[in-house]
């Protein structure tokens, strides 16, 4: 045995380096593994997902001849690469190099490495989600979308709901947040007479948006049967059955079921709306300035998401429609 520097979890500390030739890769994982069970009572679901970690980093040294013991950083960057090239998700290229830093620690706790070769490898950044917005005539089904036979009452909440989440791009927060009349301590408020709603926004910030004649319509038949719901002197101008202010767990329930009911074929929550109305502004303005502005974004790279989407609708045009981008039928060829 000879005296080392054992590099674990980061941290260097003095430590005696066992042969490194020694056990097979093999007992080394099956050992790691049980440590992970016995002493560290990791989950079975768990244990299965390190086990195919380790079936990997072992299929890919038996690949490169390398020892297990013996692994280096510059092997784990390589195959953290391949695992991506080939098509494994960032995520669970991030779960495959975590496995592997423990049982580099491991191995280093019990002498049998100098240093964690897995130490400060990362996985490659997931790529973030385009929102899902509705098309045009999914959106104006759901918002002109009347019920069928419930409460006129609620109806006529929901509908007015749904044209201010569509109409105005709310987020659900500034939407519950709405008081019938302006005051200091009214988080928002719609002045019908300019036509336009206020908002707290993120960060506090305070931010007017327009409001159309579709959403003042369903305001002002709204305001005209909220007194049946609305406890005497609340502030809110949306109120759940109880008389209160509605929260937005009830405007995500109720917007789902309305959803369902207008015959939207896909799952809607009030986010989606607020990204259909940036969508469907930008595809039809392409000012992304002023869309921006209208959703309250700090910065226009947020907003910037929203041309991908609208890049992705003309794709889409594209591959059905232009001859061009139809393929060639094998018994043309």
């Amino acid at each position: 045995m000879r005296h080392h520097d054992v590099v674990c979890g980061g941290n260097v500390i003095p430590s005696v380096v066992k042969d490194l030739a020694a056990p097979s890769s093999d007992s080394d994982i099956t050992a790691h593994l049980q440590y992970l069970e016995v002493e560290r009572r990791l989950a079975g679901r768990t244990l299965a997902i390190y086990r195919e970690a380790f079936d990997r980093l072992q299929g890919f040294a038996l690949a490169a001849a390398v020892p297990l013991r013996q692994v280096e950083t510059t092997h784990i960057r390589r195959w953290a690469a391949q695992l991506h090239g080939q098509g494994l998700a960032p995520r669970s290229i991030a779960i495959a190099l975590s496995a592997w830093r423990g049982l580099y620690r491991w191995l280093g706790g019990e002498g049998f490495v100098a240093a964690n070769p897995a130490s400060g490898v990362r996985a490659p950044r997931a790529a973030k989600p385009l929102p899902k917005a509705l098309s045009v005539d999914h959106a104006v089904a759901l918002v002109e979308h009347r019920g069928d036979g419930g409460d006129p009452v609620l109806v006529a909440r929901d509908v007015c709901v749904a044209e201010l989440l569509y109409g105005c791009g709310l987020r659900v927060g500034e939407l519950v947040g709405l008081d019938v009349t302006a005051s200091a301590d009214a988080a928002g408020w719609i002045d019908a007479a300019d036509a336009s709603a206020h908002v707290l926004g993120k960060g506090s910030k305070r931010r007017s948006v327009p409001v159309g004649k579709p959403a003042l319509r369903a305001l002002e038949a709204w305001l005209a049967v909220r007194g049946e719901l609305a406890r005497a002197a609340e502030a809110a101008l949306l109120v759940g059955r109880r008389g209160g202010r509605i929260t937005a767990s009830q405007v995500r329930a109720r917007l789902k079921a309305q959803a369902i009911a207008a015959g939207v074929p896909t799952h809607v929550h009030p986010h989606m709306l607020r990204h259909s109305f940036a969508s469907h502004l930008l595809q039809s303005s392409g000012d992304l300035r002023a869309v921006q502005e209208l959703l309250g974004h700090a910065n226009i790279t947020t907003t910037q998401v929203y041309t991908k989407l609208d890049f992705g609708h003309l794709s889409k045009v594209y591959d059905a429609a232009h001859p061009r981008a139809k393929k060639r039928s094998p018994d043309k060829e």
